[in-house]
């Protein structure tokens, strides 16, 4: 890192809070060292009250651009100038491109989730998932797995701050795609278990697991879960969350944290910054030991 850094050092940064778990700074940063590139990856703890500052401070200091993690991806677009089209369909934003001092917002979440998927020989196409959370990565998610040609979707949110996204979300995904989505309430456990009963995926799109909720799942009961199905948790700090431990005690054939959801989503906002595709084979072997 030190020999690549000097005063034509570009920077890019990651927003979100907390953060200091965060391993995108080792993926990114190797990624531009293995490409030669002369960028540098920091992640900043960016509450609130910090974030329109933040954001200024990208045009400010002349950086490349962001990423935007919890929980600001949706707070950050009243600052931003443009949105593409599909974080604008999303109504989030987690990585930002600055073009001499034109904020635009992406979403790659979705595109990160389907890709995983992908890269471990799986397909969702014509099937259900059961999925919770309505925030930045949830709804790119949601509305990703949608357009991709998933059959059905049952959304399940607390009545909270988030609930009427997740009402956008569901309205969203009727209208414009060919998906069925629901909107339940994740109070009623006996409606939760059903619907993953029925579902060929769970994904967890919460913050729960992650500290300083690493001890707990949305789901306690192994019986919930069956075999032949996926389970998908966005968490990956720890790399074996509560959820996982649940759906492995149940026996369940594929269960993954979120490493894989990240290098995806990753590699594309990479290209959006760099115009490089991601050394991705590299980068997971990085991630994956």
């Amino acid at each position: 890192m030190t020999e690549r850094i000097d005063g034509h050092t570009i920077l890019i940064g990651l927003m979100a809070y907390p953060i200091r778990h965060s391993m995108s700074p080792m993926m990114h940063n190797n990624a531009f060292a293995k490409l030669g590139l002369n960028y540098a990856y920091l992640a900043f703890d960016i509450t609130d009250d910090k974030l329109k500052a933040a954001v200024n401070a990208i045009r400010t200091l002349d950086m490349r651009g962001a990423n935007i993690s919890m929980p600001n991806k949706q707070k950050i677009i009243p600052y931003l100038d443009k949105l593409s089209p599909a974080a604008k369909l999303c109504g989030a934003v987690n990585t930002v491109v600055n073009d001499e001092g034109v904020l635009t917002g992406y979403t790659t979440d979705g595109t990160g989730f389907m890709r995983a998927l992908a890269d471990e020989g799986l397909n969702i196409q014509g099937k259900k998932m059961t999925l919770t959370g309505a925030g930045g990565a949830g709804t790119a998610i949601a509305i990703q797995a949608a357009l991709d040609g998933t059959a059905e979707i049952s959304l399940f949110n607390l009545h909270d701050t988030t609930w009427e996204s997740a009402k956008r979300n569901v309205r969203i995904i009727n209208q414009e795609t060919n998906c069925q989505a629901t909107l339940h309430g994740l109070e009623d456990k006996e409606d939760f278990k059903r619907e993953i009963a029925s579902s060929a995926i769970y994904c967890d799109s919460t913050g729960v697991g992650m500290k300083p909720l690493e001890n707990l799942s949305l789901v306690e009961d192994p019986s919930w879960f069956h075999q032949d199905m996926i389970v998908f948790d966005t968490v990956y700090a720890p790399r074996t969350t509560k959820l996982m431990k649940v759906a492995r005690q149940a026996g369940v054939k594929h269960v993954f944290n979120g490493l894989g959801m990240m290098l995806e989503q990753g590699a594309e906002a990479f290209k959006l910054w760099t115009g490089k595709e991601m050394p991705v084979a590299y980068i997971r072997d990085l991630l994956f030991k």
